[in-house]
């Protein structure tokens, strides 16, 4: 149904005459005599009676005014959820124990009256292709300025999206009260060799799994991946009464377990592993709230030229 007969039609039934609606709209008083015609052709009833005064509703017309009304008003929603700046900024953050959650919460605590839709999307090719589609405005990613994890190798990032390194996140050790390395403060990287590093949610082809591929391969590290993902819960379990296996998470990662698991955090150095976040964007996506998020990320980045840290060779952009 074509909404601009329907504006007219509005129009003409609360001005009570072609020439004052036509006056209204803006328009000529042929076209909104045409569009009249034309709805009340695609509606197969006639709207509107001639008075000497102007005219006045049918009783088809009084029926179709109030869902006229309301179909206006749902075209206006419904472009609304689409403009830059009336609809809320659409921003992939992974998961929402991740750290790019962390730094969303940061923004929105910034700017509490800034309206956001968080989303979580699967690895780096689907959050570069819902920017590209304009499905959401931003994601965080690890990717490099020249280099995007796509599949199962390092492939260009796509004409027309834009990419900054906003957070160098460093890797911890987890691991149970009776593990060998459970009562270290910290540990060096290369002092992992040799341990078992449980990681059942490392799937084929995502950017987290070649960032801890590489990791591995860089100090030797035996990284196992076999056995069902159940999820952050039953690994915790598992890692809990362990003396054995361990695991890596981010230092950002919001993780929560019983007291009596007993799990240890403990920090990684000489070199620090960090994961490297990026904001991912679309050139152009004009959304004001999304260069707000832009200038707060660039102004609280930490600064990122520790010499002691480690990323991937792909990482450096």
């Amino acid at each position: 149904m074509d909404l601009d007969a329907v504006r007219t039609f509005v129009a003409v039934a609360d001005a009570g005459q072609f020439t004052a609606a036509a006056a209204a709209l803006a328009v000529s008083q042929q076209a909104v005599s045409k569009r009249v015609a034309a709805l009340e052709k695609d509606l197969g009833v006639t709207l509107f009676t001639r008075t000497p005064r102007g005219v006045r509703l049918t009783p088809a017309g009084q029926a179709f005014l109030p869902p006229a009304r309301d179909l206006l008003r749902a075209g206006e929603r419904a472009a609304a959820s689409v403009r830059p700046g009336r609809r809320a900024l659409r921003v992939d953050v992974i998961g929402t124990r991740l750290a790019p959650a962390h730094l969303l919460r940061e923004f929105h605590r910034a700017h509490p009256r800034t309206p956001l839709e968080v989303v979580r999307l699967f690895d780096a090719r689907a959050a570069i292709e819902a920017v590209q589609t304009d499905a959401i405005d931003a994601s965080f990613r690890a990717v490099s300025g020249a280099a995007a994890l796509m599949a199962q190798s390092a492939r260009p990032v796509p004409d027309g999206v834009e990419t900054a390194r906003v957070f160098d996140e460093p890797v911890q050790l987890l691991t149970g009260p009776r593990h060998a390395l459970a009562g270290a403060g910290t540990v060096t990287t290369a002092q992992l060799a040799g341990h078992r590093i449980w990681m059942p949610t490392l799937d084929p082809g995502t950017e987290w799994t070649a960032f801890y591929d590489d990791l591995a391969a860089a100090f030797g590290l035996s990284i196992d991946v076999t056995g069902p993902d159940f999820g952050t819960e039953p690994l915790l379990d598992v890692i809990a009464g362990s003396a054995e296996l361990a695991t890596l998470v981010g230092e950002q990662t919001h993780l929560v377990w019983p007291a009596r698991f007993d799990l240890r955090r403990i920090s990684l150095r000489d070199p620090v592993p960090v994961y490297p976040h990026s904001l991912i964007w679309r050139a152009g996506d004009a959304h004001p709230a999304l260069r707000a998020l832009r200038r707060h990320l660039a102004r609280t980045r930490p600064d990122h030229g520790n010499a002691a840290a480690w990323t991937p060779e792909w990482a450096h952009g």
